[in-house]
């Protein structure tokens, strides 16, 4: 049964205040407390605590002493506490880590020009000529290249070299249908996909078939 979304406001609400998640935390870590050691412990003063107590009804109970302590739905409040912290520990990490290591042009531009002129070597070898339909070939052979290898590590061998990778920027794992996306128009769009891409005026996206597909490319030696 979906869960009633107002009451899912409320709950949010109650645990939105630091005060409130911290009389729950000192409740689970001690198992009973009074209100004169909660008092004493969180600095407050006897009205600002009683409010607040009363806000945490849903969550505690009083024992026969008169002490508090978690009831049964205070124990889950306390599990995802610690799981938002966690998830906003990670999220932290994930931000800070695409804020620093964003690629740059010069090095992405770098690695692009190290697979394009290797498969171009390669079809040239093999072909033993240089036809006007050469150019297509190695664009159709670099997106299908590209596509494989980032699929499968999120690195070409440019991007290897020169110590970059793809990934997507909601951080879960990259898949062939993503990177085929942002290959495409690297492979056969690149003035546009740059042009584009370059007026979004945002750092993760340099071209605009990244945006697109939600990906980036990381600098590892940073």
């Amino acid at each position: 049964m979906p869960a009633n979304q107002e009451n899912v406001t409320k709950v949010l609400s109650v645990l939105s205040h630091p005060l409130r998640r911290e009389i729950l935390m000192d409740l689970n870590e001690k198992g009973e407390c009074s209100f004169t050691d909660l008092m004493r412990t969180r600095s407050v003063d006897t009205g600002k605590l009683s409010f607040h107590i009363r806000s945490l009804q849903p969550f505690i109970e009083q024992t026969d002493t008169g002490k508090y302590r978690l009831n049964k739905t205070g124990e889950d409040a306390i599990r995802f506490i610690n799981d938002l912290e966690v998830w906003t520990e990670e999220a932290q990490i994930t931000k800070k880590d695409i804020t620093l290591k964003l690629a740059s042009l010069k090095k992405r531009a770098y690695a692009f020009s190290i697979d394009f002129l290797l498969i171009l070597a390669v079809i040239v070898v093999s072909t033993l000529q240089f036809s006007s339909n050469i150019i297509l070939i190695t664009l159709s052979l670099l997106w299908a290249y590209s596509t494989l290898l980032e699929g499968f590590t999120g690195q070409t061998l440019g991007k290897k070299v020169l110590g970059l990778k793809v990934i997507r920027i909601d951080n879960k794992p990259l898949s062939y249908d993503f990177v085929a996306v942002r290959n495409f128009g690297k492979a056969f769009l690149l003035p546009v996909d740059l042009i584009v891409g370059l007026r979004l005026k945002d750092s993760q996206f340099i071209r605009y078939f990244d945006k697109f597909a939600g990906t980036t490319v990381i600098d590892l030696r940073i």
